[in-house]
Order: structure tokens, then sequence, then C-alpha cells
């Protein structure tokens, strides 16, 4: 179980001076994320002290992966350990600033790791403004010791929160399908990682083909289409425990199942005698409901992170295009007027926007729109992108993008909201349909 297996047992913000300083007070650094392309901060992060040669291993990969995370942000420059001219001894010592000045350090992260009698690691660490001379934050955890890499992206979060203003995305994972083989005769598994590709392991064995998976808001359930018996059906996957079930037995093809908001429904398109329109049930009392009855292609549909509003993708227009209407269903406007069709439309978790994929002069764009159509502008274009995700802060994207030729295949992206610091997701094989965690409780 990854939940409750880490206590914060102490979160300190110190902006006030620290004692004995002769310089004056300065701004404390932070990065401004909405500025577009940002020349990265450079930060320092030296391993995390340890007693024991045990604890000095846990604390040499400890920080490598919070390093690993924020410069894979894009926001945050590690500066190579070779450069450091201070070795810290003690995280109750303040730092001499001057020596981190030296090597152009504005911060740095310094921590310790200490297994207790119990078994459990405590890891604590200090974020230090170099500029300013002061300390920003103090954290410690407790943890299992087989749950190091998981303090490593709390850290993370936190160095990332403190700096930008902004939640971290570090400790999430992210749910896919694990593609193998030759493309005309592909083996789809699906598939959980951590965010930045560790702990693999696959959820389903490959016998049946298996498309669209999703999160449930609780972190711990997913939802996902299967050919199983070579019928589809939409499942409901308990991550944790391995228990699924069917969630309905719907007559005629479904659809692209999500959940809503609160967890307590699952929005999906139901095809019947050549059209598809947009169903919900209720998960508790196992009853569903019809949201769009029109003679056309209704699908792809995406709830409001206040479970109001719905977006999803129709034909209804005579091509296909994005539509807002009310959770209960009628009412829908159309919200896309650019030149091409529209798809896999996914409300931000701020609420902000929505990203969605177009195809356009033979092109798959990836891009961004406010919810009533305004401001769409394209984060990236490609020969076939598709399926954006959204990270729980609603500041990065991720999607997959098909290679060409007959040994090509899709891999897994990730990009700024600004559109800037794309950059590939490892994974052993060809990966597609990402769907991005909450944060983890």
């Amino acid at each position: 179980m990854r939940t409750g297996l880490i206590r914060i047992l102490s979160a300190m913000v110190m902006v006030a001076a620290l004692t004995g300083l002769s310089r004056p007070a300065l701004a404390l650094i932070e990065i401004d994320v909405t500025q577009g392309k940002v020349e990265p901060l450079p930060i320092a992060i030296p391993d995390l002290l340890g007693r024991s040669a045990k604890e000095q291993d846990y604390g040499r990969e400890i920080a490598a992966v919070i390093a690993a995370d924020l410069k894979s942000s894009g926001l945050f420059r590690p500066i190579d350990q070779k450069a450091f001219i201070q070795r810290i001894s003690s995280i109750n010592s303040t730092p001499r600033f001057g020596d981190w000045r030296v090597i152009n350090a504005q911060a740095l992260a310094a921590g310790q790791v200490t297994q207790v009698s119990d078994g459990r690691l405590k890891a604590e660490f200090r974020l230090w403004d170099v500029v300013a001379q002061k300390q920003m934050t103090g954290v410690q955890f407790f943890t299992t010791r087989k749950n190091w890499r998981r303090v490593a992206h709390l850290i993370a979060d936190a160095i990332y929160k403190r700096l930008t203003g902004e939640l971290g995305y570090f400790d999430t994972r992210l749910v896919f399908i694990a593609e193998s083989g030759p493309k005309d005769k592909r083996v789809k598994r699906l598939a959980i990682m951590d965010q930045d590709g560790a702990n693999l392991r696959y959820l389903t064995d490959g016998r049946s083909l298996v498309l669209t998976p999703r999160f449930s808001p609780k972190a711990q359930e997913i939802t996902y289409m299967s050919y199983a018996g070579g019928r589809p059906r939409v499942y409901l996957l308990n991550i944790e425990t391995g228990q699924q079930e069917i969630i309905g037995d719907f007559p005629g093809m479904s659809f692209a199942p999500r959940f809503s908001p609160d967890g307590y429904k699952i929005i999906l398109s139901l095809q019947q005698d050549g059209n598809a329109n947009i169903y919900t049930m209720d998960l508790r009392s196992r009853r569903w409901t019809r949201l769009t009855n029109s003679p056309s292609i209704d699908t792809g549909s995406s709830y409001s992170p206040d479970g109001s509003q719905i977006v999803f993708e129709s034909d209804r227009g005579g091509s296909q295009q994005l539509y807002v209407m009310s959770a209960r269903g009628g009412n829908a406007r159309r919200i896309s007027f650019g030149r091409g069709s529209y798809s896999t439309p996914v409300w931000s978790p701020r609420g902000d926007l929505i990203a969605f994929t177009k195809r356009s002069e033979g092109k798959f764009i990836i891009g961004v729109m406010r919810p009533d159509g305004k401001g769409e502008r394209q984060l990236t274009s490609g020969f076939h992108n598709e399926g954006p995700t959204w990270a729980p802060n609603g500041r990065v994207l991720m999607f997959f993008r098909e290679s060409r030729g007959s040994s090509g295949g899709p891999q897994l992206y990730q990009i700024d909201l600004t559109g800037y610091n794309e950059r590939l997701v490892r994974t052993p094989g060809f990966a597609s349909d990402p769907a991005w965690s909450p944060l983890i409780n």
C-alpha cells in the first residue's frame, strides 16, 4: 500500500532573517511559471547526510531522485556536486552562503536520513535561499525503507511548491497502455508506474485488448475498456488489491469511460443504431442516465473540476468539434471554431483550460483553450499526437506520439503548459493512452 506510509511530522516556513547576518534583507527567490520559457534556477542538492553506510546510500539515492524530478520540470538546473566547495556536515548549521554563491547556486536543499529504532527511515531537509541567506522551508518525514523513493518525490514537491507557488506533481503515478509486438499484432497491457518511470508493473496480462484507462479521484481505482471475451466492456479495477468488476453490461459498444470529480459516477459513450450518446452511471445504485440524444457521434466526455459541466466531442455540426453542456445534459454549445477537427478534450484540474487533440492539414496538434472556446493555442504538433492528460497541478500535460513506419509505435511525451520543455517519458516499450493520477494522499 502506498497510502498511509508517510507522515509529515513538521513543515516549517521560516521567512524571518537568521540571526547574525550582516547583509540587508533581500527578496526571496521565486520562479514565475506563467512566463513561457524560463531560465532554469540553479539549485544545489547535496547527498542527504547519514551516519551509517546504509543511511548514506539512502541519502545518495534520495538526492538523485530529487534532482531528477526538479530537472524534469524544466524550471530547475541541479548543479553538479563536483562543483561544491562546502561539504555539508550538519543540517542544523547555517550554510556558508558565499561558497554556494561562488558556484552560482540560488537555492540549496540539504538534508539527512536516519534509521530509527523501529526500522523506519526519518528523512529531513531544509531549503535555503542562497541570495537572501534565509531558510525558506523545512520538512521531515517518516516512512518504511522500501518507500524511500516516495520521500524523494515529496521533498521535490515541497521544493517546487515553495519556489513556484504551485503544487508539485512528482508524488504521482501514471497508468497507460503498454504495447509490444509487431504493429499489426500488438499486445496491449494495462500498466502503472511512478511519474518518473520507476516501480513499473503490469495490471493485465495482454490476452485481451485494453484501452483508455482513467484514474479515480480517489487514486486507488481506475476505469478502462477491455475486449475480454471479444466484447467491449467497461471495468473498474482497484490497483492496490487487484480486484476488478464489470461496471455494467451495456447494449452496444461503449467508449471512453471517465470518473466524475467526486468519484461516484462514470461517464461514457454508448453506441446504438450507428449513433453514440453520452451516459452516466451511478456507481452506488448502478443506475445509468442518458445525457445526449442526437443522431451523431457524441463521445470523449470530461467533467469540469466542480462537476457542473461536461466537455465532449461530437460531429453533430458536420465535423468533429468540441461542445460544453450542463452535467445534467442539454443546452450543448460549441466551443471550437478553428480550422480542422477536434477530439479527446479533457478539463484542467484548475478549471481554467481544456486540453484537446486537433487534426489540421495533416498534423496532429495538442492544444488548450478556455472553457468558452477563447484563447486557443497550440502546445506541440507532429505526425500523430493524441490523448492529453493533465498533471494534478494543471501546469503540465502528457500525451502520446506515434512514430512513422512499420517498426514505429507510440511513446509518451510531457510538455509544460507554456509549450516549452517537451520531453520523452521513458517506458520499457511502446506506450499510449496515458492518464495522470491525482496527488497521492
